[in-house]
């Protein structure tokens, strides 16, 4: 961010509004209370009588949708069946294969390396090496990391963490129809998946495609979203994130491995 003429204080104070940090309910071990508990049992005896592959799935993924909707089972149970009728009709295979999307792998944009200090797995996205793809070809690119992220989630652990590493962005970059589908994607289909997302080096051309993007993120989400000053990026991670498990483009210890060879 530039810090000339005041436009890193302005972006700040319009970043940050209502956008404090609060994860949610944590994994504690797969632990849940009595009352979750039993909400689970009447969602699965809902889910499984409207679609029997809901067999199929574990508690704790019928668990994170009902999380995602507050606990409200008609809620959690409706996105939950829309969810199975869009992975059958968009990965009729069970995966997507690397052949579906060679132009966005080609862009070597989307990492996965180390753990946070809960964890968690780290994931760093590079926003400034996207080029716009066609959009179905995006979307299977956006499937197949966060099947590979969710397969690689450490024993006890259903989130992870994201730094998405803005340098260069620009309007060559900018690619809104694709954002909101990642979006709609990660909220609708992998719900209490992310953990927090922390956006640095931003620029301030950014904010132009963030105000487009904003609105369609949900509460949840948008409590999970941290950016951080340039100034204050090494004692942010580190903060969270120790050292030894750092990747090395940050100060740390931990070459990046392509999405793709994880």
């Amino acid at each position: 961010m530039e810090s000339s003429n005041g436009k890193e204080s302005v972006m700040s104070m319009e970043i940050n509004e209502g956008m404090e940090v609060n994860e949610g309910i944590e994994e504690s071990n797969f632990e849940s209370n009595e009352i979750e508990r039993n909400k689970m049992g009447i969602m699965r005896a809902l889910v499984e009588r409207e679609d029997p592959s809901s067999k199929d799935v574990d508690d704790f993924m019928i668990r994170r949708f009902l999380r995602a909707r507050d606990l409200d089972i008609e809620k959690a149970s409706t996105l939950f069946l829309k969810y199975l009728s869009w992975r059958k009709s968009f990965v009729p295979n069970g995966s997507i294969s690397e052949s579906e999307i060679p132009r966005d792998l080609a862009h070597n944009k989307l990492f996965m390396q180390g753990l946070d200090k809960t964890g968690r797995p780290i994931v760093v996205v590079f926003g400034g090496r996207h080029k716009r793809t066609k959009l179905e070809e995006f979307k299977r690119f956006v499937v197949y990391s966060l099947d590979k992220i969710s397969a690689r989630m450490p024993a006890g652990k259903e989130k992870f963490v994201s730094i998405a590493d803005l340098e260069g962005w620009g309007y060559v970059n900018s690619d809104i129809r694709g954002y909101l589908a990642a979006l709609s994607i990660l909220q609708d289909c992998y719900p209490e998946r992310l953990g927090k997302l922390y956006l640095v080096h931003v620029p301030y051309v950014f904010m132009t495609a963030w105000k487009m993007v904003y609105p369609f993120i949900d509460n949840k989400t948008k409590k999970k979203i941290v950016f951080v000053e340039n100034k204050k990026l090494s004692s942010t991670l580190l903060s969270d994130i120790d050292e030894s498990q750092l990747p090395d483009t940050y100060g740390g210890k931990l070459p990046l491995v392509p999405i793709q060879d994880c």
